[in-house]
This record gives C-alpha cells, structure tokens and sequence, in this order.
C-alpha cells in the first residue's frame, strides 16, 4: 500500500528518531585517531618523495643539511627532541577538530530545534554544559567558571573519551594520548557554538586523567 503524500511530507518534516549504541562514539574516535595517524604517515612520505623528485629533476634546491646533534646534549635536555610532542600530532589535532566541528554543528541544529532563542552567551554556554554534553558525553559539565568578560571555563572530572586512557610507559605518556583525543571533543564544543553565532576559540588541557578542562574564549560584546 502506497503512503499518502500527507503522511510522506509528515515524516520528512519530522523524521523519526534513529537510536545508536551508546559505545559507538567512543569506537570512533579510538579509530579516527588511528585512521588520521596512518594517513598522516602515507601523506608526509608521498610529499617526501615527490620533494625528492622535484631535487632531481632539478626544480627546486636540495634542502639544507639537518643539524648534527650536540653530543654533549643529554635524552632529558630541553634542546633534544624528546622534550615535545611529535610533530605529527598536531596534523592530527587539526584534522580531528575540523571532524568535531561538523560533529558539532549538526547537534546544535538538532538540539536547538524546539528551543528558544537564546537571550546571552552566557545563555548559550549553559547550553553546552547541559544540553550538549549530555548528549555527547551522558552526563553535564562538574563546574563552570566565567570571568564575565568572554572567557569561561568547564571542567568535567570524568571525561568520558580520556577516562579509559592508560599507558605501560607512564603517566606522561597516557597524558600525552589524552591530549590527542580531547581534540574532537573540543571541535564539537567550537562547531555548536559557531552554528549559533559564537566564534571563539576552545582550548582544552588535560593535567590529571580522567579530568578534562575546556577554556572558552569568545570575542568581546557577544
């Protein structure tokens, strides 16, 4: 029996919900990080070998010598390499935030659908501490803090995409890890502000696992 035009523009106007298992947001982005890693990796190399290319060919100028390293300079020096996190890793925060972005925006449209406006930014952030995080992350945000002059500060004691991080080379790596897989979250509290008319930055800083904070700053007079 064929539906009636009445009732097909009824469920394109308000379709039905579509329910996921609660652990699929986490599967994600445990293989997005791995994805965007491995794709970085096949990307660096190809721009490598098509720089080596153009060297032989005579287009470009070889590349200078890469210093030698200072022997005197000891594993725990802060000249040596191992004072910082790979370079690669912020290729990745950058990719895995434009993701989160998206992610962002199209939940603030769905969230944002049969509510009010919003009367401030102040407003807008207790959107995000509640209504959002509920909906990404099962709970709401443990403490949120303003300076009322544009910047405020969300803090979750038990951040759901770090709280299961650990590692069999210590503390400092598993904080290391965390910080690249607070990357998307903090997409998806930009992207949500940005479709609503918030831009502004959001930093956030992992110190002790599994406590996440988020720093939000917004441009003046919003």
């Amino acid at each position: 029996m064929q539906a009636s035009p009445a009732s097909a523009l009824s469920t394109l106007a308000d379709p039905p919900a579509r329910m996921i298992d609660g652990a699929a947001m986490d599967y994600f982005l445990i293989e997005a990080v791995n994805a965007l890693r491995v794709s970085s990796a096949v990307a660096a190399a190809r721009a490598r070998k098509i720089e080596c290319d153009m060297v032989e060919a005579g287009l470009v100028p070889p590349p200078p010598p890469a210093k030698q390293q200072n022997p005197r300079d000891s594993a725990s020096s802060t000249t040596g390499k191992i004072s910082g996190p790979p370079d690669e890793d912020e290729g990745i925060r950058s990719r895995l935030e434009a993701i989160g972005m998206h992610v962002g925006g199209n939940f603030a449209e769905r969230l944002c659908r049969d509510r009010p406006l919003f009367s401030d930014s102040l407003d807008v952030i207790k959107f995000v501490c509640k209504d959002l995080w509920s909906s990404c992350w099962d709970k709401q945000v443990d403490n949120l803090r303003t300076n009322h002059r544009g910047v405020y500060v969300l803090q979750d004691n038990a951040f759901k995409p770090i709280a299961r991080i650990s590692s069999w080379e210590g503390r400092q790596e598993a904080l290391r890890r965390a910080k690249l897989y607070v990357a998307l979250p903090a997409g998806i509290i930009r992207g949500a502000l940005s479709r609503v008319g918030l831009h502004g930055t959001v930093v956030p800083e992992v110190t002790t696992l599994p406590q996440c904070t988020f720093q939000i700053k917004l441009p003046k007079n919003t």
